[in-house]
């Protein structure tokens, strides 16, 4: 892996890159669709790429559990499964010991999960995350970590960050001789110190990149952003800067002006699933009676398949009906939003403009849609 700092606006931190990849690269900063089964759901390879979606997310810990790992190593690895030609980073688990705490025990060895499919136990260390990760022959790799939730005790962060740290050399060192990149991931809830101190160790040993973790965890908007804005610009600054599972339009731009080259979050395919769309003047919620005989398009600034063909009408009629096109319809527009304002931004620090490019986001957010 290959990165570059390609321009930095002079108002902020806002930087715009390129990583290069063996199956491509990647222009920052990055919003990355969640594939979390190997799917971006209700959405083909063929419209993600159509979309310009340039590296996806695939879930380790699921994919391991369904349909297993040596599987998809056996068939030729995720890309060849799946059907997609281009970046894969996958995510090393760490965030299940979160999502599912209630069925998991903390050991110094890994995890033991149990499967919330069938019950059955697995422990997962840092060894065999990434032994996964090869298995599926991603791009990037992710370090086994422990996501916490807020709040949390400073002891109980003090002691998890110590363990991540020790997890992320035991990483490190599964993955000699893999030529996948590895990112390690900073922990330690909203303490800035042990974000210091866990960052000071991980960059001491040295990764290919850096991601932030254990943001949007339950801890309120502002404490998430106090954070980013303080942690972000202290990332290393030659290596890509991720925010992992940050993903509402506002928090992004909040993430580039403080320096993020990466994102990621299922909030556009999932809130497309339940009727919400995103667009330049704020969110809609397609399933409102106001939209029932509305003839105008979802947003009339966009450009996508779903704005140039149909109605807002059209669009609330399918999603009433739990038509399956309903999905496909609103993911395509909500992952071309998120990526078209990728996009703006690029241009905007390449212009030296980012901080007039934000005050008019927040202006047409103001905008009704009419």
């Amino acid at each position: 892996m290959k990165f570059q700092i390609v321009s930095k606006d002079p108002g902020c931190s806002a930087r715009a890159g390129r990583i290069e990849l063996a199956r491509g690269h990647i222009d920052t900063p990055v919003f990355m669709p969640v594939g979390t089964a190997g799917s971006v759901k209700s959405i083909s390879p063929e419209e993600l790429e159509s979309l310009g979606v340039q590296i996806i997310l695939g879930n380790t810990y699921h994919l391991y559990l369904r349909p297993g790992d040596e599987r998809i190593a056996r068939l030729g690895g995720l890309h060849k499964f799946m059907g997609w030609d281009y970046p894969i980073l996958t995510d090393s688990g760490g965030f299940q010991v979160f999502s599912l705490a209630r069925i998991n025990k903390i050991e110094e060895e890994g995890v033991l999960f149990q499967s919330h499919i069938d019950g059955s136990r697995h422990l997962i260390t840092p060894e065999s995350a990434i032994g996964i990760q090869k298995n599926l022959g991603s791009d990037i790799m992710m370090c086994f970590d422990e996501c916490t939730p807020y709040p949390i005790s400073y002891e109980y962060a003090s002691e998890s960050v110590q363990r991540t740290i020790r997890w992320s050399l035991r990483s490190k060192e599964a993955s000699a001789g893999s030529d996948q990149a590895l990112f390690a991931i900073v922990q330690g809830g909203v303490f800035k110190d042990l974000r210091e101190m866990c960052l000071e160790k991980l960059a001491e040993t040295g990764f290919d990149g850096y991601a932030i973790g254990s943001l949007s965890v339950g801890e309120s908007k502002e404490q998430m952003l106090e954070v980013m804005n303080w942690l972000a610009p202290k990332l290393p600054d030659s290596a890509p800067r991720y925010v992992m599972g940050v993903g509402a339009p506002e928090d992004l731009v909040e993430g580039v002006r403080a320096g993020v080259d990466m994102f990621d979050c299922v909030m556009p395919t999932r809130n497309a699933r339940n009727g919400t769309l995103f667009t330049s003047r704020g969110a809609v919620h397609i399933k409102n009676s106001g939209y029932a005989e509305d003839s105008g398009p979802l947003d009339p600034d966009c450009g996508c398949y779903t704005c140039r063909r149909f109605s807002r009408a059209y669009l609330r009629h399918l999603y009433m009906c739990r038509e399956l096109l309903s999905y496909r319809l609103n993911t395509i527009h909500n992952l071309h939003y998120y990526l078209d304002l990728m996009a703006q931004v690029r241009a905007a620090i390449a212009a030296g403009r980012f901080e007039q490019w934000r005050a008019g986001f927040y202006a047409r957010r103001e905008m009704q849609i009419v």
